[in-house]
């Protein structure tokens, strides 16, 4: 009898698991959803950022430095479906993005450099020159 009703609830809870799942995907779709990922590193001289950003047009991003704050922004569209068609599945994220990252130094903006490639985007940052660690010498009496 025990493990008729634990069975029973068992069975209900999955039920009501799929019917969540299926209800989350007709109202919630992945759009907007996420933010493309990143990943900063940063050297004495110069921080680099490299961004994931399949199917984004690179016309479609724009970049800006100010101080010590770069702010990246853009637009993934979707993709055109065939006319009657709707999305069955949908993980691939779409629409507009925005993410800023404060850096630990102030950076040159003159010289910030930005390349794309098979939808990657790598920004190079170089550091002020006021700001770049210097050696004095020591010298002797």
């Amino acid at each position: 009898m025990l493990w008729t009703e634990l069975e029973r609830g068992y069975r209900n809870m999955w039920r009501e698991m799929e019917r969540m799942e299926r209800s989350l995907e007709k109202t919630a779709p992945a759009s907007g959803a996420v933010l493309p990922a990143a990943d900063i590193w940063v050297a004495e001289d110069r921080a680099t950022v490299v961004i994931e950003l399949p199917g984004v047009d690179p016309e479609a991003v724009e970049i800006s430095v100010t101080g010590r704050l770069l702010t990246l922004s853009g637009e993934r569209k979707p993709d055109e479906i065939d006319e009657g068609a709707a999305h069955y599945h949908q993980e691939r994220w779409t629409g507009k993005f925005s993410r800023s990252f404060k850096l630990p130094f102030t950076v040159d903006s003159e010289k910030v450099e930005a390349k794309f490639n098979r939808g990657v985007l790598k920004i190079t940052l170089p550091r002020i020159e006021a700001e770049k660690p210097r050696k004095i010498a020591v010298t002797t009496h």
